[in-house]
């Protein structure tokens, strides 16, 4: 009797290509701790958008370009998980907050933070970090020395502080905050994502600061209780803040969110800063057009504002250039939760998966001639950044950078005052001045010395007219509707600022269009919300 197997034949699971050279253990952990980007790049180079290797017993795949970031940052949480990937934060925010809480507890903590960040109080901060800027440079004198690094860790603890934590944190206990939140941020090493807990003296530092950090802030709520006036800051946002079933925020929770603004707003700053200064001394002319930008719109003694921090691309394509070639994650990571997919490959569940802003930001044909410090790639004649999740120093999609809007904010309101006030050069060969991937925030060598020289200020103050380029759009346009990515969407309520006639955001951060289909007069509001979207969530079209 003949009988017919009609079995279908299984296509076997076609897996990521691996990285040769693990060794039992430890993976490819040596090759990868040596320096983590060069190893990456090798991967990019050897193996293409997708390559798997080994930190000790974890299997990552590496995924790179623009095709590859969009789908890394576009999966939804429940195939890649953020919360599941950042455990590392767990010790130093505390259990059962942010990453380490249940994805709808999550979910209303970040609301809460955004609180913080929204258009309105941000509006207010140019001026706090002028003045910070100029308290801290008062006794330079006419030249002097720094450790740039240094200078700049102190300073932007001081601006971050100042403007989301309020005046306890910067004025009553300073010095003690600025070493417990040195502490913390130490326990950001490699090491500690894969063993979190590990009985190291760094790790003991961290949890000593943690708890040191919940007492002071129970304390200051306590004394807060008693005032008959309430403060408008991050602190007293979150004391005031409550879950969707009424629950109040416990002061460990508070902590814990305190913790997650302030390295929003510092925990990256410091190296973008410190790195902007150095680029701009090995590059003179660039350090040039950057003075003539800021001469011409401030004059000597203009008042740097919110709104004038907007009108200086220079500065602004400057300051993007850095974050591409420094940018200062090593890798943003996720779980894979379900297994994923991509250009044919299946990545298991149980496997992690991270995209590395440094290594796409130097894909030649993305990025043509990628070593080269070149802010004009950003011009309107090039925009090499225009193609979506090309430019991915803040990281994108719905998890981007919530505090990526306040640090553009403080390095443009830091530099408007420095680079006006002094000029800057190298103490050291230039090509001593090196990234430090020893830590997970890299940031320059220490220590990175440069010579500061007080300014001799001749030009005269130049009022340019500028073209408004939207304005002649509506004078052209038969129209214009607006789309709306609301998986990019954060609520940051920049959009309503600019344009009330056309959005809406409630206080639970949710954006509601009120005209799809505008008549033409608001065209420019339109545009001035679309192109000041921190998420670039915002699409405006000229109808054909």
């Amino acid at each position: 009797m003949n009988t017919t197997d009609t079995r279908k034949t299984v296509e076997p699971r076609k897996e990521p290509p691996k990285m040769p050279g693990a060794l039992p253990l430890l993976g490819n952990m040596l090759e990868f701790g040596r320096n983590p980007f060069d190893y990456m790049m090798t991967l990019r180079n050897k193996l293409g958008e997708l390559g798997e290797f080994r930190m000790f017993h974890q299997k990552m795949v590496l995924m790179t370009g623009p095709e590859a970031n969009e789908a890394f940052f576009r999966a939804p949480d429940a195939q890649l998980d953020q919360s599941q990937a950042y455990k590392i934060m767990t010790p130093i925010f505390g259990k059962g907050v942010v990453f380490d809480a249940p994805p709808h507890k999550k979910d209303q903590q970040l609301k809460m933070l955004m609180q913080v960040l929204r258009d309105k109080p941000m509006r207010g901060y140019a001026q706090v970090i002028v003045r910070e800027v100029e308290q801290t440079i008062a006794d330079w004198g006419d030249t002097g020395e720094i450790d740039l690094l240094g200078f700049m860790k102190e300073l932007t603890i001081y601006t971050s502080s100042h403007c989301l934590l309020g005046d306890e944190f910067r004025y009553e206990l300073n010095e003690e905050f600025v070493k417990i939140y040195h502490d913390l941020e130490k326990g950001l090493s490699p090491l500690a994502f894969v063993f979190p807990y590990l009985p190291l003296p760094v790790f003991r530092r961290r949890d000593k600061a943690r708890i040191r950090l919940q007492e002071l802030v129970t304390g200051i709520i306590a004394k807060r209780a008693q005032k008959p006036e309430k403060s408008e800051d991050a602190f007293q946002i979150l004391i005031d803040a409550s879950y969707d079933d009424g629950t109040r925020l416990s002061a460990h929770e508070i902590t814990g969110m305190l913790i997650g603004t302030i390295f929003a707003g510092h925990h990256t700053t410091a190296g973008t800063a410190a790195w902007t200064l150095l680029e701009l001394a090995r590059q003179p002319e660039q350090l040039e057009r950057g003075l003539d930008e800021l001469d011409a719109h401030f004059g000597r003694d203009g008042e740097v504002t919110f709104q004038s921090l907007r009108e200086i691309p220079v500065l602004e394509n400057i300051i993007k250039e850095v974050l591409r070639l420094h940018p200062p994650l090593i890798f943003l990571i996720r779980k894979v939760m379900q297994d994923f997919l991509f250009k044919g490959y299946t990545v298991k569940a149980g496997k992690y998966v991270c995209a590395s802003p440094r290594v796409s930001h130097r894909i030649a044909d993305v990025f043509p001639d990628p070593e080269k410090f070149d802010p004009e790639r950003y011009s309107e004649a090039r925009q090499e950044d225009a193609k979506p999740f090309s430019w991915i120093a803040f990281g994108g999609g719905k998890h981007k950078c919530s505090g990526n809007a306040f640090a553009m904010l403080q390095l443009k309101a830091i530099f408007s005052v420095l680079l006006r006030r002094y000029t800057f050069e190298l103490v050291d060969d230039k090509d001593s001045y090196q990234d430090d991937f020893t830590q997970m925030v890299v940031q320059p060598v220490s220590p990175c010395r440069v010579r500061y020289l007080k300014r001799t200020f001749n030009k005269e103050t130049v009022a340019e007219s500028t073209t408004n380029n939207a304005q002649e759009s509506a004078q052209i346009s038969p129209g214009f509707k607006i789309e709306i990515d609301r998986e990019l969407c954060q609520g940051h309520a920049t959009c309503m600022a600019e344009a009330p006639e056309l959005f809406q955001v409630d206080d639970a951060g949710n954006l509601s269009v009120l005209q799809y289909n505008p008549p033409l007069d608001l065209l420019t509001k339109a545009q001035q919300a679309e192109k000041y979207c921190p998420t670039k969530a915002i699409i405006v079209k000229l109808n054909e």
